[in-house]
């Protein structure tokens, strides 16, 4: 593939032969998928399948969370010509990578919704192929924990956020993004002592035993001393990573829903990343990009490129461990 070959390379989410290597699509042009891997339903012989979650009907303030995989797909197209920097690890080039498409579910019939989410993620697991999901809102973690610890059993779960979105909440039926791991540690799905969340920035007294790495404690360490922590917490268990964009200070991530002050900085977010690696990753997503804020673009070129730094520490994971 050369910069020429953009003449002919066009439309790959359709035209790709196969599931491997860089393109030369130009970044303005061409029908969207994510990193412009193929848009495809048949998992044969398939890594990883990328799939967005179009909800944002349990936000606390502001929505459009719905939007966030069209625009994540969208801005991905910029990092399609070259391997990941800062990695000796290439997904598109070394990994069968298909998109999945989005999530369909009934919009009329919000209370179906977690079972639907539940369903298709499990649906993708049973075939052997693991799952990177495009967000929505921060609720949707929460089914999709319940199909990967179905597989995996009890996770250690990363989670990038400015909120612990451990908030009391005993009504499991209940759809809100404040709470859902509140549940999932209740539920068994994560162990809390394996588990961590980075740049938490807001209060709720209760941690329910999950390690705390607050935004202030980031910014007066290393990336490489912040990643050294996580990975002391979570040792060799498998992980599901989750990384909200409201992690990011509203100077780098402006279009979400619930922005913080104070938050990591882009520079940050990707050294913790890259220093992870290692870290045995099974499942992961990143959410809460709204476009309706998102003036410049910036959040969601942000996001895209958390989402393959998260394919980078997936792909390190398999090939470290001969996956």
């Amino acid at each position: 593939m050369a910069l020429e070959d953009a003449g002919e390379d066009i439309d790959g989410a359709f035209t790709r032969e196969g599931l491997k290597g860089l393109s030369a699509e130009v970044t303005y042009a061409g029908a969207l998928s994510f990193l412009r891997r193929r848009y495809s339903k048949d998992l044969s012989g398939v890594d990883l399948a990328i799939t967005g979650i179009p909800f944002d009907c349990a936000v606390t303030n502001r929505p459009g969370a719905r939007l966030g995989p069209r625009a994540i797909r969208e801005a991905s197209a910029l990092q399609v010509y070259d391997r990941p920097y800062g990695w000796d690890v290439s997904p598109m080039e070394d990994f069968a990578l298909v998109d999945y498409g989005d999530l369909a579910f009934d919009y009329g019939r919000i209370s179906d919704f977690p079972a639907a989410l539940e369903a298709h993620i499990a649906g993708i697991l049973e075939k052997g192929v693991d799952v990177l999901s495009l967000g929505g809102d921060h609720y949707v973690s929460y089914p999709i924990l319940k199909a990967h610890a179905a597989k995996y059993g009890p996770l250690s779960l990363i989670q990038f956020d400015a909120h612990s979105d451990t908030w009391i909440d005993d009504d499991f039926d209940r759809i809100d993004h404040g709470t859902m791991f509140y549940k999932a540690v209740k539920q068994g799905l994560v162990v809390p002592e394996r588990s961590v969340q980075v740049g938490i920035r807001t209060v709720n007294e209760d941690t329910l035993g999950v390690h705390i790495i607050d935004a202030p404690e980031v910014h007066d360490s290393s990336a490489q001393a912040v990643a050294q922590k996580i990975k002391s917490i979570v040792g060799e268990h498998p992980v599901y990573l989750t990384f909200d964009i409201d992690a990011l200070d509203p100077a780098f991530a402006p279009g979400t829903g619930t922005p913080v002050w104070g938050g990591l900085s882009s520079a940050q977010a990707a050294g913790i990343l890259r220093a992870l690696a290692g870290v045995n990753v099974v499942g992961m997503d990143v959410v809460e990009v709204s476009p309706s804020y998102d003036t410049s673009g910036a959040t969601a070129i942000a996001a895209a490129h958390v989402a393959t730094e998260l394919l980078c520490l997936w792909a390190y994971n398999k090939q470290l461990r001969g996956l």
